[in-house]
């Protein structure tokens, strides 16, 4: 089985953007709801003030796409030197089983 690149960025990316999103509109109506995972985003996220308004919301949303999509990347290549690193370990010890040793 094979892992798209550009599907697991683009689920990445919606799911970690789609969250901030969720979170920061959530937030919008009830300020009490996701206070310090907004002040935590805040801190990573240059320009994103913890959705005080809804185009904070939006800003936060885009950095969580362009962030999950670039987690989504470098998960892809962690999975793919795993299978490798595998696929070489097993091919070593069938060599060696058919060598005779």
């Amino acid at each position: 089985m094979r892992l798209s690149v550009k599907a697991l960025m683009f689920t990445c990316g919606l799911l970690w953007g789609g969250g901030i999103a969720c979170v920061g509109l959530v937030h919008l109506a009830s300020p009490s709801y996701g206070s310090s995972f907004l002040e935590g985003v805040s801190s990573i996220y240059p320009g994103f003030h913890g959705a005080r308004s809804l185009g904070d919301a939006l800003v936060g949303a885009a950095y969580g796409l362009i962030d999950g999509g670039f987690g989504g990347f470098f998960f892809r290549l962690a999975v793919q030197s795993v299978r490798r690193a595998s696929i070489l370990t097993r091919t070593s010890v069938e060599r060696m089983a058919a060598a005779g040793g």
